[in-house]
């Protein structure tokens, strides 16, 4: 079965990773991207929930920004933490973020990530 949808990897000068993935990449005028709390030479940030829930949310607006949408064309977050105790904080960076209407948002405990040291990661969908 073949597809008309055309996808495009969207260049956000993010740290590359070893998974066979983009970090994110646009269909139908659609963005879809994971965001993880890196830094810039690829590690995971110390500091805890704030620290890791801002870093992911400054790689989600830079990315926004790259598909040429910013934080206004998020239309869904969906956050994933390892503690339910961490959500108020999560709260408090991510309405740093976000301005009325608010998008879509919903919140997840998991176990664990891929990368063990990881609290969150934000899935998120924008109108570019």
């Amino acid at each position: 079965m073949t597809s008309n949808t055309t996808i495009t990897p969207i260049a956000t000068e993010l740290p590359r990773s070893k998974a066979p993935l983009e970090w994110a990449v646009s269909a139908n005028g659609i963005l879809f991207t994971a965001q993880i709390p890196i830094d810039a030479s690829g590690q995971v940030v110390a500091g805890g929930i704030e620290a890791q829930t801002r870093q992911a949310m400054e790689n989600l607006r830079h990315t926004l920004d790259c598909a040429g949408g910013g934080m206004a064309s998020l239309t869904q977050a969906l956050i994933y933490v390892t503690d339910r105790d961490h959500l108020g904080t999560v709260n408090l960076v991510y309405a740093e973020y976000v301005e009325a209407p608010y998008p879509n948002r919903a919140a997840v405990i998991v176990s664990g990530f891929a990368r063990e040291e990881m609290l969150v990661e934000i899935v998120a969908y924008a109108a570019v």
